[in-house]
């Protein structure tokens, strides 16, 4: 169990664990998907003709028309040449209600596409199993620390040491949990859900493709892994801009309060891209709190200018409170797991 306040910050680099694609590989998709000069030869792929079909279908419903989505697809697909994420376009292009309306379409297609082609199933595939299997995944060595010692009676209190932070689009976090918590301690899977969804603090910055049927909001459900699903241009609606969230007082709000709580913070695959780093240290007002930071294959002097940059933002003073880690997050998460309960 969690017995210290804790903020997990999860970025796109854990997503490798358990398959999902990292931010390069989505941009890299999307690009592909948008190449809409191919779609009257013989060579173009499948994403990029049901691309077509859904912009076909969504166009009036948002307001706009077929050769407009295009148009900003297409201008996604230029930028990717010198982005590293589809996150920092849509940035880039928010005065472009074209380009921001076919990324964010493009955003929820590819997620719950990755989500249906995940190991991470729908459901166990055994009795006695979880829906991802093994333990080399941080999702498995996160959900071993929730209910590590806890009582059945207390089964309530598992999160509440806990926030996440997860800046990608996926409900894999959602998802999975509670499995655990009904593996652990011999709940219906409809308990388990029910206390995930009232307990767990869970803020993801860009939004998410969809709430998963049991987190009670309709007008945004989709099953994990929903292929096409009839409500996207609502699941979209749902993907938001850097500009956007800043614009919210209410999840400004939100953010500081779960950056703030955190007594220690940890980093799971997070690349300190300055855009989420501005979000996120925006929002910190705690003082002086441990930092965990996995990273995998780091050189000096990345790690260098990424401590210098904390102390930058953060006035933390002794490097005894930072601990920059050349591991993957499951790593992280079960080495340094007495620490983390403690």
């Amino acid at each position: 169990m969690i017995r210290t306040e804790t903020t997990l910050i999860v970025g796109a680099g854990a997503n490798r664990e358990i398959e999902m694609p990292d931010g390069q590989e989505l941009l890299s998709k999307i690009a592909s998907g948008f190449e809409f000069e191919r779609l009257d030869s013989e060579v173009k792929s499948r994403d990029l003709v049901a691309f077509s079909q859904l912009f076909q279908r969504v166009a009036e419903p948002l307001g706009t028309t077929y050769e407009e989505l295009v148009r900003g697809a297409m201008a996604i697909r230029d930028a990717t040449l010198v982005s590293t994420s589809i996150d920092a376009i849509l940035e880039q292009y928010g005065h472009d209600g074209a380009v921001l309306a076919a990324g964010k379409l493009a955003i929820v297609f590819y997620t719950l596409q990755a989500e249906s082609k995940s190991t991470l199933a729908p459901e166990p595939r055994a009795p006695g199993e979880l829906p991802l299997r093994g333990t080399d995944n941080w999702l498995f060595q996160l959900g071993q620390l929730i209910v590590k010692g806890v009582p059945r009676a207390k089964a309530e209190e598992c999160f509440e040491k806990l926030s996440i932070v997860c800046f990608n689009y996926d409900r894999a976090i959602e998802h999975y949990l509670p499995y655990v918590i009904e593996r652990a301690f011999g709940m219906t899977i409809e308990e388990s859900q029910e206390l995930v969804a009232n307990r767990l603090q869970i803020v993801h910055p860009y939004g998410v493709a969809g709430q998963l049927p049991y987190r009670m909001d309709e007008d945004y459900e989709a099953a994990w892994g929903a292929q096409d699903p009839d409500n996207i241009i609502t699941l979209a609606k749902k993907i938001y801009t850097a500009s956007e969230r800043a614009a919210s007082r209410q999840f400004r709000s939100f953010l500081r309060a779960e950056m703030t709580r955190g007594k220690r913070i940890g980093f799971l695959g997070f690349g300190f891209d300055p855009m989420n780093v501005a979000m996120l240290f925006d929002e910190l007002e705690h003082d002086n709190p441990d930092m965990l930071i996995s990273l995998v294959d780091i050189g000096d002097v990345e790690r260098k200018a990424i401590l210098r940059l904390i102390h930058r933002l953060t006035g933390i003073e002794d490097d005894g409170l930072l601990t920059l880690e050349d591991m993957k997050a499951f790593e992280l998460l079960r080495n340094y797991g007495r620490f983390l309960e403690s």
